[in-house]
């Protein structure tokens, strides 16, 4: 018989079957998040190996090339960040830590110029620290100034390749480098070139002072800052010799307005924010690793070449003299300056006293005529020049320079002791050699320095 309590038994218990179910769908949720998420991390990570990769191709470390840091604004925040960082960190302050007992730290703007790379290398051979900056344009032949980083590179200074427009990059130096003074050397520099270019004099000269500037009011401590000014803010002046207490309100060339500007604007600076600020009026500066834009160098090259040279007269038939001021005589004045700088009395971009501020002509106190500087070159070279003498034009240079230099022997003991025969034959002997010119000059040269 069939069991009727069987067939009349209660429906099987579905929630338990629903509980099951929903055990097992979780389980395999968990089980494809998991499997998702691993995916995810090794996607997320391949991508990433290769954005590494392609930045590793394209920008590559500053360990490249251990002597130049090239800036530009999408390269500064990659390159400041990471191994880069402490690569180009640690020779910035290396080069700017002083080796002497209460040495200086010193920023050094247009250290690959004529004057900037002979006061670096007296500079670090004293025992100071020397950082250089230079933007290395191309106004005239950027090999030489690479050839003078070379010459700092071996004496283990090192120049950061920018411009003093960057305020990130500046900012940034003076965050690493406590500098207690700054050397203000770059500038756009010649008298004729303004009229081609105008707009280089006010980016460099103006623009980029302020902005150096800007960035010393806040630094903490403030550096004190010599900076080179010219002796063509004397302009249409014609008291002679020059002094600092002559007239300097009627420029006669761009370069000089805007010489004359950034001595306005270092008042300002000095008054309203405290800054320790000493300009240099410098007077026709020449010599060894000089700059090819320059008479005397121009005129070496030309009348080796068998070229003609133009030799200017005033409108009155009278010689154009300058104050040749040989390079070694300017360094001292610039080291002078630097020494004597008194600390500046501000902090955090407020002054807390009044500061020092002065102005001094660097000069030789010998004008020479354009005539005589010709004449000596000739002889050095054993070559006849071929001389055109010519009218001068209203290009902005003016006929005479005489530099009255009392007010920096005075104060730091500034006095020149190199005549211009004797600083030509140095500069001669430099020339031949760095070009290699393999001839009776190169001979006759480095006899009459030997006999000298």
């Amino acid at each position: 018989m069939i069991d009727h309590r069987i067939l009349m038994a209660s429906p099987p218990d579905t929630s338990k079957l629903e509980r099951y179910n929903s055990y097992l769908r979780r389980i395999n949720n968990t089980k494809l998040l998991a499997a998702s998420s691993k995916l995810l991390f090794r996607a997320t990570l391949f991508v990433a190996l290769i954005l590494v990769f392609f930045f590793t191709l394209n920008y590559p470390t500053l360990s490249d090339n251990p002597h130049r840091l090239h800036v530009h604004q999408n390269f500064l925040t990659s390159s400041f960040n990471g191994e880069s960082t402490a690569a180009w960190e640690k020779q910035a302050l290396h080069s700017s830590t002083p080796r002497r007992p209460n040495g200086f730290s010193v920023l050094v703007t247009g250290a690959a110029g004529f004057v900037g790379t002979h006061c670096s290398l007296t500079l670090k051979k004293r025992g100071d620290g020397v950082l250089g900056l230079d933007n290395f344009n191309s106004y005239y032949d950027p090999s030489l100034k690479r050839a003078r980083q070379a010459l700092l590179t071996k004496h283990q200074i090192f120049i950061v390749d920018g411009d003093l427009n960057d305020a990130q990059l500046l900012s940034k130096l003076f965050d690493i480098i406590p500098f207690t003074h700054i050397l203000h050397l770059a500038a756009q520099a010649g008298v004729r070139y303004a009229m081609k270019n105008p707009q280089s004099y006010i980016r460099s000269n103006i623009a980029g002072l302020v902005n150096l500037l800007e960035i010393a009011k806040s630094a903490n401590p403030q550096p004190s800052i010599v900076w080179a000014s010219s002796s063509s803010v004397y302009g249409l002046n014609t008291q002679n010799p020059f002094s600092e207490s002559h007239r300097t309100d009627q420029p006669a060339s761009l370069y000089a307005a805007t010489k004359k500007a950034g001595e306005e604007i270092a008042h300002t600076y000095n008054h309203i924010y405290g800054l320790s600020i000493t300009g240099l009026r410098f007077f026709t500066v020449y010599g060894p690793w000089g700059r090819p834009d320059m008479a005397y160098f121009f005129f070496t090259k030309d009348i080796l070449h068998g070229k003609p040279i133009t030799i200017y007269k005033t409108a009155d038939d009278k010689e154009v003299a300058r104050d040749f001021t040989y390079i070694d005589d300017v360094v001292k004045g610039c080291l002078g300056a630097l020494d004597t700088a008194e600390k500046s009395t501000g902090s955090g971009g407020k002054k807390k006293g009044k500061a020092q501020l002065r102005i001094y002509n660097l000069g030789n106190t010998s004008p020479v005529t354009v005539e005589r500087l010709v004449a000596i070159l000739e002889g050095l070279l054993n070559v006849k020049a071929k001389k055109q003498v010519v009218k001068m034009p209203s290009n902005g240079d003016v006929p005479f320079t005489h530099a009255n230099v009392s007010l920096a022997y005075r104060d730091f003991g500034y006095k020149p002791t190199t005549d211009l025969g004797t600083g030509l034959r140095k500069f001669v002997k430099w020339y031949v050699g760095y070009y290699g010119i393999h001839s009776r000059v190169k001979k006759e040269v480095n006899n009459d320095s030997h006999s000298s």
